[in-house]
Formats: structure tokens, sequence, C-alpha cells
């Protein structure tokens, strides 16, 4: 399709993709749909990749089709297992199932049946040039390249060498097997790309059995075709890979083949997303694991506490075009922040604790309180909270001189208790440098709930936790992990690492309403007046730990 037709179905409101496969579907070019999800296991998946798996299942969702899993194992010195079952479990959390789990080393033999095929078409020939060297013959994107002296080969002789190659006899790097296209293409892609390398690696599934692997270039359409996918939906870098990719099933495959179309890749500012920037944060200890709460891995926003329905929406918001751009931060915390508003159990937590002691109450006396879980779902239930003559509150819901409009806690001023009663400032006490160390007020008992019989006004409701449980926890408040909106190395900006967010988290010991105490990692909770909050794999009774997932409003923009 031109590059005009292509401009004119993204100015439509619908979606190109889809309007490409009613197009397909309508002339006949296929009676089915399949798609599939392709990741390398090179590391852990990302927000970006978020979206292609929202694209490629949706689209298998809208038309019943089919979307497979596969992974795209064709470099062995940087895949793993363990990413193979993260990839798989941040699918199945996100809300997708594949049709089949797939391997690109599935194909290995096909695939090598395919580059013989093109050998013996005198499509492909075995090249003795360097990496330097074919970089040089490669020519720029004004001039053409030249041919190697190694390109008009022999078919016997080139049969002959990839055998070699494969058996071991030649070092890595020593030769290559190239496609023989054409070295004056306008397209660098089709300037007889590599299509095997020597690589003495072991790999995770074939282990030994191979020391010459096919390159993404040559094993994706392969794979594609060999699955049957109708339609290959990819990012938009591989827009100039779309020529090569219809060339190489051309050549190789017979009867139906598989349509690339490409879509713009998600850019969000203030993340990184490279594999191999997110790995050296890793290593480097710089943060906790691919799954850190900071980091624009799925894992590490479940981790946070992300729910996986947010972050569809978010994709769904974005939506699906060929134009590049780059996505507020601010955005998807809005979709977390509307979904936790309606799906978050609420619970009080204070994380600056202060001592509020209520002088007039009785010293042995505990109340307990039914409170909801959530205002508008009663299918949440509601818990008991103890209520005594010591509180724990916010440090600031106190001031010992207030500021102008301050409608909290100061000497002479009544708030009321979330749920309790309205209480009184009448003190409090300092330590010897002159730090706040207890704020004491008196209680009025005719006001349990927060009534007041006689209509008096009382203008500021805070909350707290009762002192006489020992429910101390760890809160974590994680904020963005770097300070400038395109961590990447670019001109200007510097290494990413420069760019780190000193603040990006804080720890804080706080204390938290005994419903809590036996919360199991993955809850989420508003944390009344403070903000969202997930229980952490690390937290266990006895030890809890939360994460801030995203403060009640939106405070990203206010800080760039």
């Amino acid at each position: 399709m031109a590059k005009d037709e292509i401009k004119e179905e993204n100015t439509a409101p619908s979606n190109f993709i889809e309007d490409f496969i009613d197009e397909d579907l309508k002339e006949g070019a296929y009676n089915r749909v399949q798609t599939r999800f392709p990741p390398e296991p090179n590391g852990y998946l990302h927000i970006g990749h978020a979206k292609a798996i929202c694209i490629n299942f949706g689209v298998k969702e809208k038309y019943n089709g089919v979307c497979n899993l596969r992974m795209d194992d064709t470099n062995p010195t940087k895949e793993d297992t363990e990413y193979v079952d993260a990839i798989k479990e941040d699918i199945e959390w996100l809300g997708f199932k594949w049709d089949n789990v797939y391997f690109a080393s599935d194909y290995f033999d096909f695939l090598y049946e395919c580059a013989i095929k093109l050998i013996k078409k005198g499509k492909a020939y075995v090249d003795d040039l360097n990496s330097d060297e074919i970089r040089e013959y490669r020519g720029t994107l004004t001039e053409p390249g030249k041919n190697s002296p190694y390109r008009d080969r022999s078919v016997e002789e080139n049969l002959d060498l990839f055998a070699r190659m494969t058996a071991g006899e030649f070092k890595t790097g020593e030769k290559v097997l190239r496609a023989k296209i054409d070295m004056a293409s306008p397209n660098l892609n089709m300037r007889d790309p590599i299509i095997y390398r020597i690589l003495f690696a072991h790999h995770h599934r074939t282990g030994d059995k191979w020391c010459v692997y096919p390159m993404y270039d040559f094993a994706h359409p392969l794979s594609d075709a060999c699955e049957k996918v109708t339609h290959s939906l990819c990012s938009l870098e591989f827009e100039n890979h779309r020529p090569l990719y219809d060339w190489v099933c051309n050549e190789c495959i017979d009867g139906e083949k598989p349509r690339q179309i490409e879509f713009a890749r998600m850019n969000l500012n203030y993340t990184l997303t490279s594999k191999r920037k997110c790995l050296k944060l890793v290593q480097d200890g710089i943060v906790d694991g691919w799954n850190d709460p900071r980091m624009a891995t799925i894992s590490g926003m479940r981790r946070r506490g992300y729910p996986a329905e947010a972050i569809r929406d978010f994709c769904e918001k974005i939506g699906v075009s060929k134009a590049y751009s780059v996505i507020d931060f601010a955005m998807l915390e809005s979709c977390v922040r509307d979904n936790l508003n309606k799906n978050a159990k609420r619970a009080m937590a204070v994380i600056d604790p202060i001592k509020l002691i209520i002088d007039n109450y009785p010293e042995d006396k505990v109340e307990e309180l039914e409170v909801a879980y959530h205002p508008d779902h009663d299918e949440f239930g509601s818990r008991t909270i103890p209520f005594g003559r010591e509180l724990w509150i916010e440090r600031d819901d106190f001031m010992a001189e207030p500021i102008s409009k301050y409608r909290r806690l100061f000497v002479g001023n009544e708030v009321r208790l979330y749920k309790a009663y309205c209480v009184t400032c009448t003190g409090y006490d300092t330590d010897e440098n002159g730090e706040v160390i207890a704020v004491h007020a008196t209680y009025d008992p005719e006001t349990f709930g927060g009534d007041t019989p006689d209509g008096r006004k009382v203008r500021g409701t805070i909350h707290w936790v009762y002192a006489g449980d020992n429910n101390e926890a760890e809160v974590r408040l994680y904020d963005r992990l770097f300070n400038v909106e395109n961590p990447s190395d670019e001109e200007g900006v510097g290494s990413f690492e420069d760019n780190l967010n000193p603040d990006s988290l804080k720890v804080k010991k706080a204390y938290v309403e005994r419903a809590l105490s036996n919360t199991q990692p993955g809850e989420r909770y508003q944390f009344m007046r403070i903000g969202y909050f997930c229980t952490d794999s690390d937290s266990k009774p006895g030890k809890l730990v939360f994460n801030r997932t995203v403060q009640l409003r939106d405070s990203f923009n206010k800080k760039k």
C-alpha cells in the first residue's frame, strides 16, 4: 500500500489496523484472522509491550481469531528461561490468553532448510567479509553499496561453505550467509542482508545443537508463515524492514503469506524501556530488580499496585496510529487513579505520626467502630476500628502557629476525627529541641459520628489510627525514577544514570489500622487523605510493607 494511502487511512477516526483487516477479509485475501505476540526473552516486558499485547490480542478477540505467543529466541547469548516465565506471567496478568506457545527455535530446522533453498536458487551466498567491511561495502543513504567479492560464488561452493559453517569449522564472525538481493537498493535493509551468522553459544532450548543462528529479519517472517499468521502487527521501526519481510516470504513460502502492518510504538515520558539500559539499572543495584515499582516494566507496575484493567484502559485511550508521539505519564496515572477510586478498599494509615492524646477520654475505654470498606460497594463489607484515648495522627494535621485558612488542629480549634468524635486542641508537648511530640485535646461525647447536636460548624476532618494497636508498617513512597522527560542518552541530556531522581523512593515508618494486619501481597487500598497503596511482596504479618501506587490527585505535572 502506498504511503499516501496509509496517511489517508490514519486520518479516519477508526482503527486503521482493523480497517486494513476488514479490507483484506472483504477482498478475500484471507478468510480468517490470526496474529501473534513475539517478544525476545532477553528481559522483562515493559509498558510499551502492553500496547502491542493489547493490539494483537484485541484483534484476536474482535475477529474471533487466533493469537499465539512466540518467543523470538534466536540470540542465545541474551536469552533465559527466567524471562520466558516472566513474559507468560505478565500477559496472563494483563488479562489475555494465547492460543499456543511457540518458540522461534521450534523452527530452526525449517529455517535452515529455507536458507539452503535460497542458496540453491542463487539467492544467498556465504561471505568472508568481516563486520566492518560489510558495513563499508553497504554504502549510505545517498550512495549505493558495492558487491562483495564473494557474491558470485557458485551454488555448490556456497552449499559446501554453509555446511562447514554449520559443522563448526569456522570461528565466530569468520563467515556469514547473506541474502543476494540488490546492493543498489534505496532501502539499506535490502542490500544483501545477513540471514545467518556463526555463534558458539549454548541455547536455552536446543542446547549445543547449533552453532549457526538465523537473524531476526530472516527468522521472523518465516516463523509467522509457519504458524499461518495472517496479519503480522509490529511497531513502526519495522516499516523499512517490510520489503525484506515480503521478500523472504515470497522466496521461501508457497501459498498464503502474512501481511505486515506497522503502528506507532508507545513513547512514555520520564521512563526508560531499553532492555539494555534497564538491565544495567538492575545489575548496578540502582533498582531492586526488574520488578522494582519505579521501573516501567509490567511486573514493576504490578508490584506498585497498578491494576491490569487500568493499563488496558490506558492503551485503549491512547489508541492506534502511525504518528510518532510522546504520551504524558500523568495520563497513565489518571487511568490508575480512576480505577482505584472505584475499586480500592478504604483504610486509615498515618505515615508521619505524632501522638494525639484526648485528655478527657477514659483511659481504660476502647470503642469498636463499624466502618464500611467502600462508600459505593456494599459487597466489600466492613471492618471494626478501635478508638481510644491515644491516637496517631499526621504531623501536618497540627500546627503550633497555624497559617491562614488552616482548618486542622491548632490550640483552640475543633476538628472531626473521621467516623468518631469532634475534638478541640488544648495544647501540645515538645522535646528538648522544641519539636512537637504530642498534641492534647478534649472530645465532645455528644458528637459521635461527627454530628454536632447544637449545629456548630466544624470545618476540618482528619484521619487517625488507634495507638493501642501495634500495627507498625513500612511505607515506601515511590516517585518517578528520572528527572527529565527523556532519560535516554541524548545530546544535551546526558547519560540516563545522570538523570536519576534522588527522591524516587522515600521509606517511612507508619501506623495502619488493625484490619490491615493480615493483608496479602497485591491488595490495594486508598489510605484516606494520603493516596493509593498496595501491599508489597515483602510484606508479612508483623512486618507490613506498603507501596504508594499513586497520589490522590495529579501531582505529576506540577513537578515538571
